[in-house]
């Protein structure tokens, strides 16, 4: 492996490294602190802790591991180092982040905010920007992405629908826990919009789609990337380049905007002078993205 080859490795994951800090920062040190829960998996485990006194850190890994192995046999695929790397990390820095005073936003700590308001929208805008870097650099921090990958397989629901589902009942389950009231199941909902937003804002959209058309000589390798790393569909167009007057393939594909990022990466390693246009793509049905049917039919 190149040291070039090897430096972009190594920056994939100084930058997850990061993305990770920023992101479980956002829980202990603003939200956990405050008693506020957003969705996702730890949002979940948040509120488990609050019910039962179980640290996030123990079911965050415990309840990842499960998921990992029974979407591995569902879905047929691995969920990558980076995924893995992701989930042990976070794991660690919700045990070690929590005793760092100077790292918790409650009061009698320096970082301490009166306005319980403002937590939410820190707090989201903070868990964003990780989760950005996170899938910026082709990893993840697992969790609802699994299960509801695992869902999609079975019913044609939307994933943008099933982690909005997901997201509304965890946080209204908040309630469940003794000494909690309905403004703390607001102050859920304002992390999960003021998160939603950011990851739109970063991240160019965390489940919109573009629409790809790579005009390279190298299209096979390319093509191949698409399908098996990416698992998207790409079709291979026959062109004429009008200048040259000769045969070429053109490759058309839909991806999902947080997956823009490593296709560009992939295409640059394979073909430096690939030519390569992006267009937003609204509205798109078929396998891997939204149904055309209507209502909940179980796929045969």
């Amino acid at each position: 492996m190149s040291w070039k080859k090897t430096w972009s490795v190594i920056e994939d994951y100084l930058v997850i490294t990061f993305g990770v800090f920023v992101y479980v920062l956002a829980w202990t040190a603003f939200m956990i602190p405050n008693g506020v829960a957003s969705g996702g998996l730890t949002g979940a485990c948040t509120i488990l802790e609050m019910g039962t006194g179980i640290p996030v850190a123990y079911s965050y890994v415990i309840i990842n591991a499960i998921l990992i192995v029974v979407g591995s046999l569902i879905l047929g695929r691995g969920f990558g180092f980076k995924t893995i790397y992701a989930i042990l990390l976070a794991t660690l820095l919700f045990d070690l982040l929590p005793r760092v005073d100077v790292l918790v936003a409650a009061e009698g700590h320096p970082i301490y905010i009166s306005e319980k308001v403002l937590i939410p929208v820190i707090g989201g805008l903070m868990e964003a920007l990780g989760i950005a870097l996170i899938m910026g650099r082709g990893g993840s921090t697992g969790g609802t992405d699994i299960f509801a990958l695992i869902i999609n397989k079975f019913w044609p629901v939307s994933l943008g629908k099933v982690f909005l589902y997901f997201d509304l009942v965890i946080i209204a389950s908040v309630l469940l826990v003794p000494g909690k009231t309905f403004q703390d199941m607001v102050y859920g909902y304002i992390a999960m919009f003021t998160f939603s937003f950011g990851v739109d804002y970063v991240l160019l959209g965390r489940k919109s789609t573009v629409q790809v058309l790579i005009f390279s000589d190298k299209y096979e390798e390319i093509a191949d990337y698409i399908n098996k790393v990416l698992d998207r569909g790409v079709t291979a167009l026959n062109a004429v380049g009008w200048y040259t007057q000769s045969d070429k393939k053109v490759l058309l594909a839909l991806v999902r905007k947080m997956q823009l990022p490593a296709l560009k990466k992939a295409i640059k390693s394979v073909d430096p002078k690939a030519f390569l246009s992006v267009s937003p793509a609204s509205d798109v049905f078929g396998e891997g993205f939204d149904e055309i049917k209507t209502g909940l039919h179980r796929k045969k």
